[in-house]
């Protein structure tokens, strides 16, 4: 649908609605991706409840790190719920049609919660430094006040990138193809809908991805090189698995992350391969979300014991 309605912050736009292409280009596939994406979703949202349900039951596992782990999980849950639920209507509609105003808030969302995650695992490695190499005040220097500031700040940077790069993008005119070749309202897609040279507006958001997504990538590096530095300094071999063990949950989740994040968002647009960008746009929004929990219960053993506990108490409240 087109018109020539004004668009955001004053542009001129023909376009008011975007056809989201999704998995259409394989329709005997559509009942079998639903079927999958649901599993993955209901996986997702009830394994990171647990997350939030465990770490906050248990005393024992009241504590900076875990506390984190609570603010990632629900981050989880969001950032999945802002993609896939819309994916499985697409996939069961011959409609997928999404306002603009609808691709707007979808994009806003997305960034917010992915922006969020970067600074939230960086706070994450601040916390896995200070526990390795400042043992003996850990609990003074990583106190609540520090962990609520250290979350809060996450958020706050995560909303003012996201509504920096959604307002910027959506202020520009859109007067060609509404079609969005991808599953969401990724920024890539939406922005080679642009008319006319979008040279410099793809610099300026390149550079505000650089710096969101490698500023905190930065400061993990460098909490893991002062924790690795830390570690070979532990004379004994159990202890240095020990300390190396509290960390490996973390750098799981940060490889995966930043690893398809990075090769999304830091390229010119002339390199996109938008089938390929699909795919890996999957693993940063999709297979992350589902790796959390998987991945700091069976690697962590303090999760697996309150797991044990809550077991106990559900099913053999007697005992």
């Amino acid at each position: 649908m087109k018109s020539s309605e004004e668009g955001m912050a004053g542009n001129k736009t023909s376009v008011i609605v975007f056809v989201i292409l999704g998995f259409s280009h394989r329709p005997d596939m559509k009942v079998f991706f639903f079927i999958l994406f649901l599993c993955i979703y209901i996986i997702t949202v009830l394994g990171n409840l647990i997350i939030l349900l465990v770490t906050n039951m248990d005393p024992a596992l009241h504590t900076p790190m875990y506390f984190f782990l609570r603010n990632l999980s629900f981050l989880e849950i969001c950032y999945t719920s802002v993609t896939l639920p819309r994916v499985m209507v697409n996939l069961l509609s011959s409609d997928t049609s999404i306002s603009f105003a609808g691709c707007a808030a979808q994009m806003y969302f997305f960034l917010l919660f992915g922006a969020t995650e970067c600074c939230l695992l960086a706070a994450m490695a601040y916390d896995r430094y200070r526990a390795i190499c400042n043992p003996l005040h850990y609990m003074d220097i990583m106190n609540k006040k520090v962990c609520m500031q250290l979350a809060a700040s996450s958020w706050i940077c995560g909303n003012l990138v996201a509504l920096g790069h959604t307002t910027f993008i959506f202020s520009l005119p859109f007067c060609g193809s509404n079609v969005i070749n991808h599953f969401f309202c990724e920024i890539q897609p939406v922005l080679m809908l642009v008319c006319g040279n979008t040279y410099w507006n793809e610099l300026q958001i390149i550079l505000a991805a650089a710096f969101v997504i490698l500023m905190p990538f930065l400061l993990i590096l460098v909490s893991y090189g002062l924790i690795i530095s830390s570690i070979l300094k532990i004379r004994s071999a159990k202890g240095r698995y020990k300390a190396f063990s509290t960390c490996s949950s973390h750098l799981t989740v940060v490889t995966i992350f930043y690893g398809t994040a990075v090769f999304i968002y830091i390229r010119p647009k002339s390199s996109y391969y938008l089938d390929v960008d699909k795919v890996l746009s999957l693993f940063y929004s999709v297979v992350t979300p589902i790796l959390n929990p998987i991945i700091y219960s069976l690697r962590n053993r303090e999760v697996k014991g309150a797991l044990s506990k809550m077991r106990t108490k559900l099913f053999h409240p007697n005992s």
